[in-house]
């Protein structure tokens, strides 16, 4: 049986691959490694990379974070329309994001509620017109000033070799949600 969970990384492309906002993507890697995955390869439908196993299969968005939604929307719908129909009431969305606020590091695991102000988190939500879709953060800590600017700055900030280790170091406790999630 084909897997029937997609799990959608969002985060920016170069230059800003390795910078917080990026996280959710860092962590999908982590994840295909922890689970011996095929690498993520090009993929024209949907546009971004792909990499199917046997469980989960992983999508990792092209776009800027704050543009997440057209090209998570697009993805999960060819990956329900690639189930059978008997599998397609039973296909999930889960996004792996970047979480402000919790520790650098720390999973967490949401389903609806409130985007936090989290942009890209918006844009899926309104991109997917209600589909109900889980969320798993990793932390990313916050800068001390509240102000956006600063914010911005923390976010687009290029990770340390310790920094991006602590992102790695959460695809344990993510993998165990999505096993969570695949069991129901």
């Amino acid at each position: 049986m084909p897997p029937r969970i997609l799990v959608a990384s969002i985060g920016n492309p170069p230059p800003y691959a390795q910078t917080f906002h990026s996280a959710g993507h860092i962590l999908s890697a982590a994840l295909l490694s922890l689970l011996s995955y095929p690498p993520l390869s090009r993929s024209s439908t949907p546009a971004g990379l792909v990499s199917t196993g046997s469980e989960y299969t992983f999508y990792q968005s092209p776009s800027l974070m704050n543009s997440s939604g057209k090209p998570v929307a697009a993805a999960y719908k060819a990956f329900v329309r690639g189930l059978s129909p008997d599998d397609r009431s039973a296909a999930k969305l889960v996004v792996l994001h970047d979480e402000l606020e919790s520790p650098l590091g720390k999973i967490k695991m949401k389903i609806g509620g409130s985007t936090k102000g989290h942009n890209g988190i918006k844009d899926i939500v309104r991109a997917l017109g209600g589909v109900e879709f889980v969320r798993i953060g990793v932390g990313i800590g916050r800068p001390e000033s509240r102000d956006s600017k600063d914010v911005a700055n923390f976010v687009l900030r290029k990770m340390t070799m310790g920094e991006m280790t602590r992102v790695k170091d959460g695809a344990g406790d993510a993998l165990k949600l999505l096993e969570k999630i695949k069991g129901g």
